[in-house]
């Protein structure tokens, strides 16, 4: 019998792993039988394999499911973003072009804080010792100045091995349109030292520009070695558990990736914790709410996406590290396509304080798993967003994270005496206070994320996922003026179940660098062609060629004299042979994305096509849920516990999820508790069970 290919799996059990900061989320999902089962525990940052393996076994073992009969894995981490955020990746060297050694320490030579005495630009990922330069050089035309010093390559190599590098990235001028140099360069190092991971900058992103080019590049090679030490032992260790199935990786964009593709460019899964939060979004209200604010919020951070018509919203590039959260220009450009977010210091753990002036701040910094927040009993003594809820009344001690980790509320009074001490206000007062300006921060957020996309919160549903998106949606939708709250079932996990809904995904991008009328058609389509047949080989790779439908085909433009340009997406193909056809096409598409971004028609200039980009997307895994449970009768109220909201006080009505039924509805205050997370219901609210299972929450004006 022959065995299937590695992305496709012959219907049985898909498991979903999340790693957060503070979390790890775990869910089993059956689509033939419709059954699932999820499972948090604490990231156990020191070795994160040792707790997905922890958390495996416990969830198999709850469920009553056989290793083997588990068809996928799939996987989403944030571990290699918080390398880069906190310098923690591999010792990385940067080969660049003779008399460029500082073009990543240079930068776009801007002040993103034009009056900050002590502002801190973005350094690079590597000592200055490391940028090393070889001669080389080729002129954008192709013409080669200076042949690749294949002498001077080798010291270079050598030099960055000596000084215990582990990777190299590789950033030569022009490299987008003319590799030559760069491949061969590549090459050599591989073959000379064999264990060195290494990046050619065209082999992760063909676009212009050396700087972003560059900084994409080093990130890469920055955290390559980790990602194929824990990826190899991740997988060797599933399949010590008796795991046969393919581990699968989420990537940045939504989409699904194999481990040969994860491994060649890990780049790509920076932000694939954030967007699984996203794609569960999508997947669980999107098809009855055509515009979702996706609000998802964890231990660690908290994350805002706009979703429209059931998908998130994909930009090609974002900032990493940034030194200044909100502040465009304060972190390192990278260039890949990633799920548009907005992810603030805002979780569970985030630690509150009284800052220099008196005044009460709450994060970015986190307690995060180890020791975590007081309350978790595990050695932590600073008050965090977690102790403020619970001593709120919102979470129950007994029940928190499924009864697996109780709850200490005399070690929350505690810190939260020392700290009302400080700010000289009542313990009530001040756990109130967290709860508010750590909403009011995420509504801030949201706020300027929207408003930078032209957009009204107000006219948006806010889908809330994560163990603190349930606590803090209610009070984050009265702040934007949203009337409509919705609250998946299992909302503590959902990202991880948001994972399963992933479609494979290859996006390849190439420079053009000409205007319009310079191209003729059969140059454009062999263009697009081949970044077709470039993606479609991995995805073959994966299993997924066959079921793949036609490339989304994308062309970055601009007007002549402009130097911003914007993604347009074009007609798929086939497209018209004739050249005039083919620049009328393109200039109707061009004229109709500039008058939606910009409202006015394009200036009267030629355009410039700068990139050609693709999108291929294979058959997404189907992901039937339970359907909710119907012929319920008795009372869904537990008990009442007394809760503050705004400094007062009132009796709450508790509610056990599992025990409400389609058609079921209620006016808070209320508490509705699940395994994963509660949600909060302020006098104000009115939810109702929709027949999804879905919790609608309903704000009056």
């Amino acid at each position: 019998m022959t065995a299937p290919a590695p992305g496709i799996s012959p219907p049985g059990i898909s498991l979903g792993i999340d790693i957060g900061g503070t979390f790890t989320d775990l869910v089993l999902h059956d689509p033939a039988l419709r059954r699932s089962g999820s499972l948090k525990i604490l990231t156990t940052h020191a070795d994160p394999v040792q707790g997905i393996l922890e958390g495996t076994r416990r969830l198999l073992g709850e469920a009553s499911v056989e290793p083997g009969e588990i068809t996928r894995v799939v996987h989403a981490t944030t571990l290699f973003t918080n390398a880069l955020i906190e310098r923690k990746g591999a010792l990385t060297a940067l080969i660049t072009t003779e008399g460029f050694r500082d073009i990543l320490k240079i930068g776009r030579e801007r002040r993103y804080e034009l009056f900050d005495l002590m502002l801190r630009p973005p350094a690079p990922l590597m000592p200055d010792e490391l940028r090393l330069e070889v001669p080389e050089r080729v002129k954008a035309d192709g013409t080669v100045v200076t042949p690749l010093d294949l002498a001077a390559l080798d010291a270079a190599a050598d030099r960055a091995v000596a000084a215990g590098a582990e990777a190299i990235a590789i950033l030569f001028l022009h490299s987008d349109l003319h590799p030559a140099h760069e491949q061969a360069a590549a090459a050599r190092i591989a073959a000379r030292h064999p264990g060195l991971a290494v990046t050619a900058s065209h082999a992760i992103v063909r676009e212009v520009r050396e700087y972003e080019r560059g900084c994409t590049a080093s990130a890469n090679a920055y955290v390559a070695p980790m990602a194929q030490r824990y990826l190899a032992r991740l997988g060797v260790e599933l399949g010590a558990l008796g795991i046969a199935a393919p581990l699968l990786l989420t990537l940045s964009n939504g989409g699904m990736t194999h481990v040969e593709e994860a491994v060649r460019a890990p780049v790509q899964l920076l932000e694939s914790g954030p967007a699984a939060g996203a794609l569960a979004a999508a997947y669980l209200a999107g098809g009855q709410e055509p515009r979702i604010l996706a609000f998802d919020m964890g231990g660690t951070t908290a994350k805002l996406s706009v979703v429209e018509h059931g998908e998130p919203e994909v930009v090609f590039g974002f900032e990493a590290a940034r030194q200044a959260r909100f502040i465009e220009g304060s972190g390192l450009p990278i260039r890949i396509s990633t799920v548009d977010l907005m992810e603030i210091g805002a979780g569970g753990g985030s630690i509150a304080r009284r800052d220099a002036i008196g005044l009460l701040k709450v994060g970015p910094d986190s307690a995060g798993s180890e020791p975590g927040p007081a309350c978790y009993g595990r050695g932590g003594t600073e008050v965090t967003v977690t102790d403020a809820n619970l001593l709120l009344g919102y979470l129950d001690p007994s029940r928190f994270a499924g009864g697996r980790l109780p709850l200490d509320r005399r070690a929350a009074q505690a810190a939260m005496a020392r700290l009302a001490g400080a700010l000289g206000i009542t313990p009530e007062a001040a756990a109130w206070g967290i709860h508010d300006v750590v909403t009011e921060a995420m509504a801030s957020a949201a706020r300027t994320h929207m408003a930078e996309r032209g957009r009204d919160a107000s006219g948006f549903t806010l889908v809330c996922t994560g163990g603190g998106g349930p606590v803090h949606g209610y009070h984050l939708a009265r702040k934007l003026g949203i009337r409509r709250v919705i609250v998946p079932p299992e909302a503590g996990v959902a990202s991880a179940l948001g994972l399963l809904t992933a479609p494979p995904r290859v996006d390849r991008v190439a420079t053009l660098g000409r205007r319009l009328l310079a191209w003729k058609a059969a140059e454009l389509e062999s263009a697009f062609a081949s970044l077709e047949a470039e993606a479609r080989a991995v995805l073959a790779r994966g299993g997924w060629a066959e079921a793949a439908p036609p490339a989304e085909r994308v062309v970055d433009a601009r007007c002549v004299g402009q130097g911003a340009h914007m993604p347009v997406t074009l007609p798929p193909a086939p497209w018209p042979r004739e050249d005039a056809a083919l620049h009328a096409m393109i200039t109707e598409a061009f004229t109709a994305a500039y008058q939606e971004r910009f409202r006015r028609p394009p200036p009267a200039v030629p355009i410039d096509l700068v990139h050609a980009r693709i999108v291929l997307r294979g058959a997404a895994h189907p992901l039937a849920l339970p359907p909710a449970r119907r012929g319920w009768e008795g009372p869904a109220q537990a008990h009442q516990r007394l809760i503050l909201s705004g400094g007062a006080s009132a009796m709450a009505d508790i509610y056990s999820r599992p025990g409400l039924m389609p058609g079921f509805s209620a006016r808070g205050p209320a508490l509705v508790e699940e395994s994963g997370s509660t949600l909060v219901v302020g006098e104000k609210g009115r939810f109702s069970v929709l027949e999804n299972g879905n919790i609608l929450v309903e704000l009056d004006a």
